[in-house]
């Protein structure tokens, strides 16, 4: 091959590689130009509205007086008891399958390939799944229990996986030290391990429980209910922020699609913290190895 050849496959590579970024910036640029200006339209409708009012007080068929108190505090139990279930049963996980499974057995290879295939499952299938298993099979009824176990089998998949990816970030230098001073594989694993691996196990659960406390379907499904005037009980009917703003949106009057708005900032601000969280944590006890 000539090297005049070479020289213009070269430039026709240098042009395609640019064709292709210019494509992926374009891309990224109609996408943030939508949600900008979705972002802008959300604020100035709803912030207005964000008031005591909108936090204090329960729905009613008056905007005047109408607020999301139920519903703000049961998307927080719901992220609570999301905490107590997918934490401990992700991170045991994680560490079941890094440290103890043998590859080699059936039923392991069988684990993993179906906790990778759940991560990519609709949130509309796990609540179909909770309202035949655990709202009429179980008889758990159309409870808050039930929305947040709905919602740690939705986020469960994917803390398993980040848990799964900071156990295997940790060098085998750590373990093998350890191992050469006489410790345990359990002493290991709970002292060197695992310290090290927080960070990115507490990222990845602060993302999965921001995720899913923007779920509405799983929770349509199930039944919380649209109006609920008192504050919710573990065991008791509940209601949403997402399904309280899905139902304001429905009303034909501006103002209640204002108070949706303002409740979506709400919404937004505590998914905002959250990753926010996620972001301070990984940064403050992050090592590099």
């Amino acid at each position: 091959m000539s090297a005049a050849a070479v020289a213009t496959g070269r430039r026709r590579g240098v042009w395609r590689g640019r064709i292709f970024v210019a494509l992926l910036l374009l891309s990224m640029a109609v996408g943030f130009l939508a949600l900008g200006t979705l972002f802008f339209d959300v604020l100035r409708k709803g912030v207005a509205y964000v008031d005591p009012v909108l936090l204090t007080n329960p729905p009613s068929s008056d905007p005047d007086i109408a607020g999301a108190r139920p519903a703000i505090l049961a998307t927080l139990y719901l992220g609570v008891l999301l905490i107590l279930f997918t934490v401990p049963i992700g991170v045991g996980t994680a560490i079941y399958l890094e440290e103890y499974a043998d590859r080699n057995r059936w039923y392991n290879r069988l684990l993993e390939l179906n906790i990778q295939n759940l991560a990519a499952v609709p949130s509309i299938v796990y609540g179909i799944l909770g309202l035949a298993f655990l709202v009429r099979g179980l008889g758990l009824g159309r409870v808050l229990l039930a929305g947040a176990l709905i919602l740690t089998l939705l986020v469960l998949p994917t803390v398993i996986i980040a848990a799964r990816e900071a156990i295997r970030a940790v060098p085998g230098s750590i373990r093998e030290g350890a191992y050469a001073l006489g410790a345990t594989q359990w002493q290991v694993i709970s002292r060197q391990v695992l310290p090290a691996a927080i960070p990115g196990i507490a990222t990845g659960s602060i993302l999965a429980l921001a995720r899913a406390i923007g779920e509405t379907a799983p929770l349509i499904l199930i039944g919380a209910l649209t109006y609920i005037s008192f504050n919710p009980t573990v065991l008791g009917p509940f209601t949403a922020l997402p399904v309280q703003i899905y139902n304001w949106t429905k009303l034909p009057d501006e103002k209640f699609k204002a108070l949706a708005a303002a409740a979506i900032i709400v919404l937004l601000i505590m998914v905002l913290l959250l990753n926010a969280g996620a972001i301070w944590l990984r940064n403050r006890y992050q090592k590099r190895w």
